[in-house]
């Protein structure tokens, strides 16, 4: 006769209470369950399961894992700066359980199959989170980009302004247009740094004031206004990458109503500081950080949909490239474990909702990406969960950051929302598991 199993397998690897389990339509009492790594089910908060674990947050939110689609990880060749291993603990630290790293400031550069190979294996064994990767399109490099994005690139970064490493040289014109091009016939996406250099000079002398003199936001415009025209012309798909300056709004929102294939996205230092709180080089960063009224544009544009991303643009480096003024030092911000408390203090004062953080930290970049599995909680997708007390205050110490060099504009203030648990795929990531991200 067939018998009973008195210890039945457990329905789930894991449930996750919340009461406030973020979606895309607000936030509703659930039990998210999950196996194999997938969400299984969405459940009534007190439903009976059978699980191997089953957390319960009460009150304490809990969110899709963040995808952070900009990303300078630096690994191989300035692995000093960051690197797989300590860039992707950050990542998770802070909620953020995709990246996708940029194809500079590595060496070598990812533009070609063979330097991509080397990124992999440089990656390989080392990531927190899973981990995509962007290619580059240079001048010289035309005929690499098909290659490139068969062999699993999600996109291809340009620069029409100099770049500050000599290996990853900017387009002109005439060669925006042809790997715009040529990007259009298999369907894949341009992401570019729009600052014209025709409109940018040497800072006059050393302090934040003349730096920003030196970047000013039409040059941002003019070279926003270049892609929409190319993008327009080819058909292409073109995203603009870390939008400082509000004036590059107008020209976006028109392309967006005409259909033009263009998206945008900004960062979370140009959302929370603005210019009259610059106090040091740890602050630069190209395109700059404005003035209070530019900011609160930026924050105008995220709620209407003509940006839609806001990812980190986290680039560090060692601290000595970061003295001993604005005009010297080398421009980057790290953030990339701070980026969500950052911009959910800002939006919590504004009165915006997790949902809308979601949207734009989760949601939005995995779009763009085309990464199906990630960027929101629902039956099928990626069990990338974190768990955000929303309302926990902590102030920021350099020091106890995950990134490898201790430098961010965010050190000493004061931010609400404190990550308390990260899972990738139903699996928690502590600064005690060994690496099992994946390469994607």
């Amino acid at each position: 006769m067939p018998t009973t199993d008195p210890h039945p397998m457990p329905a789930f690897d894991l449930v996750v209470r919340s009461r406030r389990v973020v979606l895309p339509g607000g936030e509703q009492p659930l039990a998210v369950a999950v196996r194999d790594g997938v969400i299984a089910a969405l459940l009534s908060y007190d439903a009976g399961v059978r699980a191997a674990e089953v957390v319960d947050l009460g009150d304490v939110c809990l969110l899709p894992g963040l995808v952070d689609s900009h990303v300078h990880v630096n690994e191989p060749g300035r692995t000093h700066w960051e690197g797989f291993a300590t860039a992707t603990r950050a990542a998770a630290a802070g909620g953020v359980t995709t990246i996708i790293d940029m194809p500079l400031n590595s060496l070598p550069p990812t533009v070609d199959v063979r330097a991509l190979a080397v990124k992999r294996a440089a990656a390989a064994g080392q990531c927190a989170v899973d981990v995509g990767f962007w290619g580059g399109a240079i001048p010289g490099n035309l005929a690499d980009l098909r290659p490139l994005y068969e062999a699993g690139v999600y996109g291809f970064k340009c620069f029409l302004s100099p770049s500050g490493v000599e290996e990853f040289p900017p387009l002109d014109e005439d060669g925006l247009r042809a790997a715009m091009r040529e990007v259009a016939a298999f369907d894949g996406l341009v992401i570019v740094h729009a600052e014209d250099p025709a409109l940018l000079t040497d800072p006059v002398g050393p302090t934040y004031p003349e730096f920003l003199d030196s970047r000013p936001g039409e040059a941002e415009r003019r070279a926003v206004e270049r892609v929409i025209a190319v993008a327009r012309e080819t058909g292409a798909r073109a995203h603009i990458l870390h939008v400082s300056s509000a004036s590059c709004l107008e020209p976006l929102d028109a392309a967006r109503r005409d259909l033009v294939r263009v998206s945008a996205e900004t960062c979370p230092h140009y959302l929370t500081i603005t210019a009259d709180q610059v106090r040091g080089p740890e602050f630069k960063c190209c395109p700059p950080i404005r003035d209070r009224g530019n900011r609160d544009e930026l924050w105008q544009g995220l709620a209407a949909g003509v940006l839609s991303c806001v990812v980190s643009d986290h680039s560090p480096s060692t601290p000595d490239l970061k003295v001993p003024d604005f005009a010297a030092a080398w421009g980057g911000i790290s953030s990339l474990q701070i980026g969500l408390p950052a911009v959910w203090t800002e939006a919590r004062s504004r009165g915006y909702t997790p949902a809308r953080v979601v949207e734009w930290m989760s949601a939005g970049p995995a779009a763009l990406a085309g990464l199906s599995a990630k960027g929101g909680i629902a039956v099928g997708l990626d069990a990338d969960l974190v768990a955000f007390d929303d309302t926990a205050r902590f102030t920021v110490e350099a020091t106890r950051l995950r990134h490898r060099n201790p430098l961010t504009p965010y050190h000493g203030r004061a931010l609400t929302g404190v990550v308390r648990t990260t899972w990738l795929r139903g699996r928690p990531v502590t600064d005690t598991t060994s690496p099992f991200g994946e390469l994607l």
